[in-house]
């Protein structure tokens, strides 16, 4: 059994050492995914000798890159990792194994791994070369930096964050369909954010045939973050696309954009013969067939089933981009963790289109309920993030 150490049981300075390393973890915030985001710092006589953060997978570990700063003097000095070290040869070598080659004497660590398979392994192996290791140190705000893998590690299923935008009075378009734009520029590009953080984006076939929507990444519209993340080093989400019906077709604005790009079919129905580009897979997925309430329709993908899959593939953070239906089905089915709503001050009237289509919400009993995490104005509207209950 690991013990885990409070807060209070490290000095100020480790406190300290261990806020820069969080820091530095965040560097890595759009880029590592799906790896976990890990900072390193390495201290010697109270000053940092070395530090490091994993930017991207494949790429050097936060430990590695920090050892190669601090070079020679990280014999006899301590690291602060947010992460426990890893102690498996993936696609790098194990940073256990690396520390220990270093002659580090004392590792303090924010939290263990949540890798069943992993978990505890590393601290093992520091432990067994006569390396001082202490598990515990600001372990809540090391965990927040994980919360998808994290998720993906314990319940096999990945982080589901759900983004829609609407008027005051919750509309998302007009009866004729119009909706560009509800939200301002500012909050537009506020989205980018969203979803470059994202491994995948989930939306449905009439946001793509509709909106002509490429769910990509703009590089032009991340701000201040386009200088730290260059062009040609951002990475596009994979782009998910539920389309049971067979309406898709290739010349739509979404397959003009080379990147990786998932259509999701029922099992039941066959396609009409269409040459897909070389970055389009398709898979078959159950429909759901079993009425469990009076919104679980029929002939539909099977939700559950989808994130399973995409966990599996490795996806731990996923952004859902989609219409009423698809997203009331999302809720209905308490498949989203996290809901990120943009209010623009508009009022669009009784005939617009509302934001959720969810059937099985008969009395104010059967209502979801979530608790505000977070309301902040972006240019003149509200963004506010929420977790269900």
């Amino acid at each position: 059994m690991i013990k885990i150490f409070k807060n209070d049981e490290f000095s100020t300075a480790d406190q300290a050492f261990m806020c820069r390393a969080i820091e530095l973890a965040k560097l890595g915030h759009y880029t590592t995914s799906p790896n976990p985001r890990v900072g390193c710092v390495i201290v010697k006589e109270d000053f940092i000798v070395g530090e490091g953060f994993h930017k991207k997978a494949g790429t050097g570990h936060a430990e590695v890159n920090a050892l190669a700063q601090a070079g020679a003097q990280a014999n006899g000095a301590t690291a602060y990792v947010t992460l426990e070290p890893c102690s498996h040869y993936g696609r790098t070598p194990p940073c256990a194994a690396a520390l220990i080659k270093s002659g580090i004497s004392h590792v303090i660590i924010a939290m263990v791994d949540p890798n069943p398979q992993v978990s505890g392994k590393g601290i093992k192996l520091l432990e067994q070369a006569g390396i001082n290791a202490k598990v515990g140190l600001l372990n809540g705000e090391a965990k927040k930096l994980n919360i998808g893998f994290i998720k993906l590690m314990t319940e096999h299923l990945p982080y589901v964050r759900l983004k829609m935008a609407t008027s005051l009075d919750g509309k998302t378009a007009m009866a004729s369909g119009e909706s560009k734009w509800i939200t301002s520029a500012l909050a537009r590009k506020d989205v980018q954010r969203l979803r470059s953080q994202s491994c995948a984006i989930i939306c449905g076939a009439d946001s793509v045939m509709i909106d002509q929507a490429k769910m990509t990444v703009r590089h032009s519209d991340l701000g201040e973050l386009a200088d730290s993340y260059p062009e040609n080093e951002l990475r596009q989400p994979v782009r998910v696309v539920i389309d049971s019906r067979y309406r898709l077709t290739p010349d739509l604005a979404l397959f003009q954009y080379e990147s990786p790009i998932i259509i999701v079919r029922g099992v039941e129905k066959l396609e009409k013969q269409q040459h897909w580009p070389h970055f389009v897979e398709q898979v078959s997925l159950p429909l759901t067939k079993k009425s469990l309430n009076k919104s679980y329709q029929t002939n539909k993908v099977d939700l559950k089933s989808l994130l399973t899959l995409l966990g599996k593939r490795g996806f731990n953070d996923l952004l859902v981009e989609s219409g009423a239906n698809l997203a009331g089905a999302f809720i209905e089915q308490n498949l989203i963790d996290e809901f990120i709503l943009y209010q623009a001050p508009k009022l669009m009237g009784a005939d617009a289109k509302s934001m959720l289509t969810m059937p099985s919400i008969e009395r104010l009993d059967d209502a979801k309920t979530l608790e505000i995490s977070e309301t902040t104005m972006v240019g003149n509207d509200l963004r506010i993030v929420a977790k269900f209950n």
